[in-house]
């Protein structure tokens, strides 16, 4: 039997893509080699980024106006929304699919070969199994932990110099939001790194900033680890999720994105229309200028960054597909920085290869 299609990978990219062929009326094809496999992250976006087909029930929490830090207080006029993942899991159902728990070892354009030596055929073949890590792509790191109680007022990112870390070394935030129930996690985060931060490292300043801000753990929390890379997908018809391109290297974020363009997918569309592709160049370029900023201009470009006007913090945050907008908030931020992180960033970023020739400030990236 021939799958209308195969989605190799059950993580929340291949699982949304699969459950959205099946509402579509598809036959669905599932290839994991656990698929089965409960998923423990913490996953969360902006409320306005979720599509009106998912379950409610997949949003533990919610914060109206979470508040960022870069040597001073931003509010975000935005809401943000923390997914429970055992709900968002159950919401995406896959009951009617065909799962097969096994490992993909090649995928063609209308077959998927396995490591049992079966070959399924299917009329798409779409890959969702993720980013392998190397040591050539920055990545994110986390070290969390679930505390009962709030502890903190909801943190988007907190880049105040109290976790003990020396002033030169490579820099890390504290990230923390309501799960719903009671509890909160308490992160702390390296955006990106190459290489990143390791755990220990972040765990140790999550303990000395959580002492200053006079929290005391007991050491039975709950633990979250994150390593992920932020780059290295490949845009395209064949590939979706982190694997295809879609995590966004300012914040790490791709299941929003996933939930949006999962319905235009399996319908046919092409997820990387010529806006999203110089988007995608775009932001690769921002992340190359964030990874050669010094320590401590850090928090001076988020500082610049979340006093941007709301539409244009959106745009480049949310808009895959919105190049004027993330080409605006962009050449807004640069003019927005104090002389020397433009420097640093123009010298970056030039020479990064975008479809256009597109004017950021005073500096032009081709």
């Amino acid at each position: 039997m021939t799958a209308d299609l195969i989605v190799c990978g059950l993580g929340p990219a291949g699982r949304v893509l699969a459950h959205r062929g099946l509402a579509h009326g598809l036959s669905v094809t599932a290839i994991d080699p656990h698929p089965d496999r409960l998923w423990s992250a913490t996953y969360a976006a902006w409320e306005d980024e979720l599509p009106a087909w998912l379950d409610p029930a997949a949003v533990g929490a919610t914060v109206d106006q979470p508040t960022a830090w870069g040597t001073r207080c931003h509010r975000i006029a935005r809401r943000y929304a923390v997914l429970d993942t055992p709900r968002l899991q159950d919401a995406l159902d896959i009951t009617d699919a065909e799962v097969v728990a096994d490992r993909v070892v090649d995928l063609g354009r209308h077959s998927v070969s396995l490591a049992s030596g079966t070959v399924l055929n299917g009329k798409r073949v779409v890959d969702a199994r993720g980013i392998a890590r190397s040591p050539a792509l920055a990545e994110q790191t986390a070290y969390g932990v679930v505390v009962e109680g709030d502890h903190v007022d909801p943190l988007f990112m907190d880049w105040r110099p109290d976790n003990g870390a020396h002033p030169q070394a490579p820099p890390s935030f504290l990230y923390s939001v309501p799960l719903g129930g009671g509890a909160t996690l308490l992160e702390e985060t390296c955006l990106a790194g190459r290489p990143a931060l390791d755990g220990a490292v972040l765990r140790d300043r999550l303990e000395h900033r959580l002492r200053s801000r006079g929290i005391e753990l007991t050491g039975s929390e709950p633990v979250e680890r994150v390593r992920f890379p932020v780059q290295g997908g490949r845009p395209g018809r064949r590939t979706f999720g982190a694997a295809g391109g879609f995590t966004h290297p300012a914040t790490g974020y791709s299941v929003a994105a996933s939930l949006a363009a999962a319905d235009a997918v399996v319908t046919g569309a092409s997820p990387w229309p010529a806006s999203a592709r110089a988007v995608h160049a775009l932001r690769m370029a921002g992340l190359r200028a964030l990874l050669a900023l010094p320590p401590a201009d850090v928090p001076v470009f988020f500082d610049a960054f979340f006093t941007l006007p709301p539409a244009l913090q959106r745009a480049y945050l949310s808009g895959r597909t919105d190049l004027g907008g993330t080409a605006g908030a962009m050449r807004a931020l640069f003019s927005a920085l104090p002389a020397g992180p433009r420097r640093r960033i123009a010298a970056a970023t030039v020479g990064i290869p975008v479809r256009s020739r597109i004017r950021m400030g005073s500096f032009i990236m081709e």
